[in-house]
Formats: C-alpha cells, sequence, structure tokens
C-alpha cells in the first residue's frame, strides 16, 4: 500500500470503475477482446458474434480496425471482438487461423462463416448483413 491519500483515491476509483464494467450486459457497444478465460463464453451466445483474428505486426489487420469499429456501431445485433493470435495462440489454432487478418462469424458457438483478408467495409458488411436477421 502506498502512504500517498491521492494514489489511493485514484487506485479505488478505478478498482470502482472496472468492477462497473465487469457487471454490464455483455452485448454493449465497442469490441470485445477476447483470451482464453472469456472466449467460449461470448462466442456461444445466440446472437452472432463477429471475430476478427489479428496481430500487432499485421499491416493489413491494422487497416481494418477502423472499418471493423464502425461497423460495430451499425450491426447492434451482432457482438463484434477480437484476438490478438500472438497472446492467444490456443484459439487461433484451434480454429485453424493460418493466415491474418481473418474474420470468423460464431453462432451458438458454431463457426457459421469465414472471411480472410483485409476486405474492407464491403467484406465486413457483406458477413453482417447475411447473419444479422
Amino acid at each position: 500500500m502506498s502512504d500517498d491519500p491521492e494514489i489511493e483515491k485514484i487506485k479505488q476509483r478505478k478498482l470502482e470503475e472496472m468492477l462497473k464494467q465487469q457487471n454490464q450486459p455483455h452485448i454493449q457497444p465497442g469490441i470485445i477482446d477476447l483470451n482464453s478465460t472469456n472466449f467460449n463464453q461470448i462466442i456461444s451466445s445466440d446472437n452472432p458474434t463477429l471475430v476478427d483474428f489479428w496481430a500487432d505486426w499485421c499491416g493489413p489487420c491494422k487497416s481494418m480496425h477502423p472499418v471493423f469499429e464502425s461497423l460495430s456501431k451499425k450491426y447492434t445485433n451482432i457482438k463484434f471482438a477480437r484476438v490478438n493470435v500472438d497472446q492467444n495462440q490456443n484459439i487461433a489454432m484451434k480454429f485453424s487461423v493460418q493466415s491474418i487478418p481473418m474474420f470468423i462469424m460464431f453462432k451458438s458457438g458454431q463457426i457459421v462463416d469465414k472471411m480472410m483478408g483485409a476486405v474492407g467495409a464491403p467484406g465486413i458488411h457483406m458477413i453482417c448483413k447475411k447473419h444479422s436477421n
């Protein structure tokens, strides 16, 4: 523990923010970062979940981030999530992700669609439109 009361206040406020976020329902705006602790729970939903498999060093992946983010606001009935393949190699291997970016649409824990490469807004739009009924 720190002796500085100001630091303690900041820590307490951060802790409260984190706890508040944990208690929010899972379909929330924004993109969910997936890892081995939350992956199965998120993709098992009845609602479709579009997962972006990416890495920091991947240029095409980075070019897709703003597209992915903007379409996540448009398709509110689809969960948007991403998996950093370097930090979650077990998940990438389980779904045979050998090339990135790769987008996999899950519904009730099952793969219902896949798209590979920097497909741009038209690609993401197409996969979302197909599964948003």
